[in-house]
This record gives structure tokens, C-alpha cells and sequence, in this order.
């Protein structure tokens, strides 16, 4: 089976850094043609000429705001009249805010949700019959390894991802043949919304960042963070033809963290 992804189309969402900016690269590297969504537009036009130099059959950006859904429809119907079928859609999001699950108010619930489960709903119904049409498809979620173990003062975003690897295996029953779903699971990876979780605890508990940064570490058998890079290279794989009967799971990328079977 292949790992080359030429002539296939993919929507990366939140590409802009991080995780999905890794991603995107991953899929250039194969020779996929990419669009590149997330609000940042500068961003985005800076992350163009990578992926072209990558390997990319063609790049472009698409600015977008999961939040807004309303708005998403339009831009989403619009950028498939013109550009044709996605066959691969990365949904990859910013986090939840951290803090005590007790504190947390209905708003700090609904909106992460909307964000990660409704606008993964909706880009799947939208993107879902050009993949069906070209007897191809693969959605990959970032989610996170708190789907198998909560991360403490992260009780939000435990919840919110929770629900997303639930709504995921509901979709993988019933997705036809040649459509597959399923979710990377990121251990704790070198990031700029993991320089925001240590800040964070940073100003509410007083401890020092790199006693934070330890203390994440310690639990991990390979003994460092993740690179954005490593995660964007399994998203890669399970968007190939060589991930064609992987459907419905959870694939951690943890360094080993998890202590589960």
C-alpha cells in the first residue's frame, strides 16, 4: 500500500502552527494538494510557500472561524464549488481554557463544544459527499490522550474531548467503504497552547515553569515532549491508502505516557 497522497485534496483545519501547521506539512510531503484553514490569514499566507516547497501539488488558505458556524457554512459551500472535493479533513482546534472542572460555567462547556463537535459535524456533512463521489476519504480528529486519561485542571477540555472520540467511533459505523475516521490522540507536545497551559498554572499555583514542564515529562518513558512533527506524520499515515482498514480508533502519540492497554 501507498503513502502517496498526489492527485488527493486535503482541509487542514487550525493550520496556522502547532499541530495542524505540522500536519499540513506532513500532507504537502506526500503530495497532496492543501488548503490550509484558520482565523490568522497572515499566518496562513506565510505557511503557503512551505508547503509548496514541501512537496505540496498546490497550497492555498482559507480563513476561517470554527466558532462562528454560521458563517463557516458559506465559506465552506464556496471554497468546494471552486476548488472541487476534499478527500482528507484534518479537525484540529484550539483547546479548551484549563482551570478546576467545579468552576467552570455553561459557557465554558457550550463553546468548546460548538467548536470541536459541532464544527467537526458540520465539515464532515459538507465535505463528506465529494469523498463518497471519489470513493476516498479520511478524516483524522486531534483530540488527546485525556480521552483515555483526564489531565488534571484540564476537567473542560477532558470532557470536550471525551465527547469528540464518542461522536467520532459513532460517525466510523456509519461512514460507507473507503471512508475512514479516526482520531490522533497527542501526549503532551511542544506547543504554543502548551506554553499557554504552563503559564496558566504558572500564575495559579506559583510553581516555576520548568518544574511544570518537569513534572509533565517525568511520566513519559521516552523522557522529552513531542514535536509537532511527529504527531503530523501520524496524521499523515492514517490519511493514506496504507491506513485503508484503520477506522474508528484512537491512536495515542504519547512518547508512552498512557498506562492503559
Amino acid at each position: 500500500m501507498s503513502k502517496d497522497l498526489s492527485g488527493k485534496h486535503a482541509l487542514v483545519c487550525g493550520a496556522s502552527s502547532g499541530i495542524g501547521r505540522a500536519a499540513a506539512i506532513a500532507l504537502a510531503q506526500r503530495g497532496a494538494a492543501v488548503t490550509a484553514l484558520a482565523r490568522r490569514t497572515e499566518l496562513l499566507e506565510g505557511l503557503l510557500p512551505e508547503l509548496l516547497d514541501a512537496g505540496a501539488s498546490a497550497a492555498q488558505a482559507l480563513t476561517a472561524d470554527l466558532d462562528n458556524r454560521e458563517e463557516l457554512v458559506p465559506v465552506i459551500d464556496s471554497f468546494l464549488a471552486d476548488h472541487g472535493p476534499c478527500h482528507i479533513l484534518v479537525n484540529n482546534t484550539g483547546g479548551p481554557h484549563s482551570g478546576p472542572i467545579l468552576e467552570a460555567e455553561d459557557s465554558d462547556f457550550l463553546i468548546p463544544f460548538g467548536r470541536h463537535i459541532l464544527a467537526s459535524h458540520l465539515l464532515v456533512r459538507r465535505l463528506l459527499p465529494g469523498m463518497v463521489e471519489a470513493g476516498y476519504g479520511r478524516i483524522v480528529n486531534v483530540v488527546s490522550i485525556s480521552v483515555r486519561e483526564p489531565i488534571p485542571n484540564l476537567g473542560v477540555s477532558n470532557t470536550i474531548r471525551g465527547a469528540m472520540a464518542s461522536w467520532a467511533k459513532s460517525v466510523s459505523h456509519e461512514l460507507p467503504p473507503g471512508i475512514t475516521i479516526n482520531n490522533v490522540l497527542p501526549g503532551f507536545t511542544d506547543t504554543e497552547r502548551l506554553g499557554e497551559l504552563a503559564s496558566a498554572l504558572h500564575q495559579s499555583t506559583g510553581r516555576s515553569l520548568e518544574d511544570i514542564r518537569e513534572e509533565w515529562i517525568t511520566p513519559v518513558p521516552e523522557g522529552r515532549l513531542a514535536s509537532p512533527h511527529e504527531i503530523g506524520e501520524a496524521i499523515a499515515f492514517l490519511a493514506s491508502p496504507t491506513a485503508s482498514y484503520v477506522r474508528g480508533i484512537s491512536l495515542p502519540v504519547d512518547g508512552g505516557r498512557l498506562r492503559v492497554i
